[in-house]
Order: C-alpha cells, then sequence, then structure tokens
C-alpha cells in the first residue's frame, strides 16, 4: 500500500479566529483530511517573532487555537495537531540549517521587508525575526512534508525552504524532498469597515462568536456610501455587505446584485439576509466550543496526542541530520 503524502500546515497562536482565517486557510485543511497525512502545528515560537514583548497571552492564545480548530472540524485521528515548542527537534533543525542559510537569503524575502515597515513601532529588527523563513522551513522538514497548503503571500517563504532543501541536499547527501506548493482556494472576506478582516483593525467576526454578536456586527457593516436611499441604485462591488453573500449566500447572491443596482432592495433588509446565513453557519461552530470548554482536558490530550504523533517522526529526522551533517 503506497503511504499517504505528508502535509504540513501552521497558525501563529495571536488570539482566537475570525471567518478571514477559515477561508483563508481552515477550510483548505478540511478538505486535505483523509486525503493526506496531515500535521498541523500551533507555531508559537513564530508568534514571537513579532510579540515577544507580548507574550504573557501565549498560554492562552494556543488553548484558544486548539479549540477552534477543533470546533470547525479538524479531526485528530485523522490529523495530527501539536504545538510547535514542545517539539524540541524543530529547534535543532533550525539552529543546524542555520548554519548553511545565507544571511542574504533572508534578507530578500519580501515578508520581512514589508513587515519591518508595517511594524516600525516594534522593535523587530531581531535575529529571530530575521531567521522567521528558516524556522518555517524546520516546521516542514522535521515531519519531510511533501506538501505545503499555503496563500500566495506564502509562496516566497516557501520557495526559500526549497532552496534550503537543495542546498542541504547538495551539501550532505539526498535528505528532505522538495515541499511544493499547494494553493488555498481563498475566499476573500473583507473586514467589517471594507478593509481586509484583521484583528489588529478589530474588523472581524470570530468563530466563537454567538448569534446576537453575530447580528450586531453584521448590522454595523459598512455598504455604499454613495447610496443615501433605499431606491437609490447601488454599487454591490464596493459594498461589504455583497462581498459576504458571495460567499454565504451564492444561491441568491445574482438576485441580491440586481436587486441592489436597481434599488429594490435596502440595506437593512440586505444584512437581515445575510446575517441568517452566516449565523447559520457559525451556529454549529459556536455549539462545539461550548461542548469543548466543558471539557478543556480533552483538548488537552488532543494535544498530547498529536506531539506524540510528531515525535518520533521529528526524532527520526534529527538523528538523520546529525548522521548527514557528521555529528
Amino acid at each position: 500500500m503506497t503511504a499517504k503524502q505528508r502535509v504540513m500546515s501552521g497558525m501563529r497562536p495571536t488570539g482566537r479566529l475570525h471567518l478571514g482565517n477559515y477561508f483563508g486557510a481552515l477550510d483548505s485543511w478540511l478538505k486535505l483530511q483523509g486525503k493526506y497525512e496531515c500535521f498541523h502545528s500551533i507555531v508559537d515560537w513564530h508568534a514571537l517573532t513579532t510579540a515577544y514583548q507580548e507574550s504573557e497571552d501565549i498560554k492562552d492564545n494556543i488553548l484558544q487555537m486548539a479549540i477552534d480548530w477543533l470546533s470547525v472540524g479538524l479531526d485528530p485521528n485523522k490529523s495530527a495537531i501539536y504545538v510547535q515548542s514542545r517539539v524540541k527537534e524543530i529547534a535543532e533543525l533550525h539552529l543546524l540549517l542555520s548554519m548553511i542559510v545565507p544571511v542574504s537569503w533572508l534578507e530578500r524575502c519580501p515578508t520581512y521587508k514589508d513587515q519591518l515597515v508595517q511594524l516600525k513601532d516594534k522593535e523587530i529588527a531581531t535575529y529571530g525575526f530575521l531567521g522567521y523563513p528558516n524556522l518555517m522551513a524546520s516546521d516542514i522538514l522535521i515531519c519531510k512534508a511533501s506538501i505545503v497548503p499555503v496563500g500566495e503571500d506564502q509562496l516566497p517563504h516557501l520557495e526559500l525552504a526549497r532552496e534550503i532543501v537543495r542546498r542541504f541536499n547538495f551539501l550532505y547527501g539526498e535528505t528532505f524532498p522538495e515541499p511544493q506548493a499547494l494553493l488555498n482556494d481563498v475566499k476573500v472576506l473583507p473586514g467589517l469597515d471594507g478593509r481586509k478582516m484583521s484583528k489588529s483593525y478589530g474588523n472581524t467576526i470570530l468563530l466563537s462568536e454567538d448569534p446576537e454578536s453575530a447580528r450586531k456586527k453584521i448590522s454595523m457593516m459598512i455598504t455604499d456610501p454613495a447610496r443615501i436611499k433605499k431606491d437609490d441604485p447601488g454599487h454591490p462591488d464596493i459594498c461589504s455587505v455583497f462581498a459576504f453573500h458571495k460567499v454565504f449566500s451564492p444561491d441568491i447572491v445574482q438576485e441580491r446584485e440586481r436587486e441592489c443596482k436597481a434599488g429594490q432592495i435596502g440595506c437593512v433588509q440586505c444584512k437581515r439576509q445575510l446575517a441568517d446565513n452566516v449565523v447559520a453557519f457559525l451556529e454549529p461552530i459556536y455549539e462545539r466550543r461550548k461542548e469543548l470548554e466543558k471539557n478543556i482536558d480533552y483538548v488537552h490530550d488532543v494535544l498530547d496526542d498529536g506531539y506524540n504523533k510528531i515525535k518520533p517522526i521529528a526524532q527520526e529526522t534529527i538523528d538523520e541530520v546529525r548522521t548527514k551533517m557528521g555529528l
């Protein structure tokens, strides 16, 4: 029987997840379950690369992320769900790979340059932040994953991981597979204010949102600013509510577009219909979360089980690396 290909993916524990996280990544992860041998890591070391001064919430964020993952349907019987920092072999591989990775490779990473500008108020010109792509490569290579589901913005990181693989294999002999990108089928959701949905903007709808809160947030969403009266022609392409309808109301989205452009439906009614659909989507997730919150020991057991799945694989990999490098 042919072994399943390994998939590795991870998220930084920076707070409770929102709908953008679901449609940007988790939706794709759920579709991979059963088809591949999946490893999903809560990458807490990565969180420290930009938030090392605000680390007091990381432990709780790890737990909340695990609950979010389980609530949306990640199955610990089909995937290894674990905390990155428990797998010490990842840190050792990161150290060993750093011996062969040129600094210039890290400095040219577009995300590194962009975040230095975007987060200029933070002191992130650190060794750890510069080495972020090397740590990401270690996450992937420790389990010898051959497939990595990513968004287009992460492709430069993955290409760097592939370069690191080629360099290591050239220097020490064939050891790692070159990980291939599996581009996520991303459904783009704007935030409540029309900007990118982001915790830092405070414009999210959380996966853990209760129905009343979700309805209230949707009622406050930004619509077409040029539309004053109900019968004014609308411009759905610039309306956040319509962007949500594309995802949550695919069966009526063309009708909503026509009615909006003709001024036949008001924004309040349009939001109410959307709220019904979003709540219908979120309610099962919310209910599963409530059950998990009553059984935190089970969540810890899932993380322990995930660690026990990745640990022997990581140990075998690091033993091989040490041997290849003559240690």
